[in-house]
């Protein structure tokens, strides 16, 4: 593998990696309007389901959020800005 065929595969990675990173905030932009709007009606269905609170449910989804931000993060920006500089030195 030459060269340019590096660089071609890294940027076609960074591509992969930076679409996957923008999907995952659309996810948790569409999580956070639904827990917004139908919060409610979200805690009944749960309720209903297993034996919680409002705390709790609270909780579940504050911390689920911030897992999906975080994997976010270190599985798809991280890696792509690194891919980005590895890109930037070889040129």
């Amino acid at each position: 593998m030459n060269k340019a065929e590096q660089i071609y595969f890294l940027d076609s990675l960074a591509g992969i990696l930076i679409r996957c990173f923008f999907l995952t905030v659309l996810l948790l932009a569409v999580w956070f309007v639904l827990f917004w709007l139908a919060g409610d009606f979200i805690y009944d269905v749960h309720s209903y389901w297993f034996d919680m609170d409002w705390y709790d449910y609270n909780l579940v989804f504050y911390y689920g959020m911030a897992f999906v931000k975080l994997f976010a993060f270190v599985v798809f920006l991280f890696p792509y800005i690194a891919i980005r500089l590895v890109i930037r030195k070889k040129l």
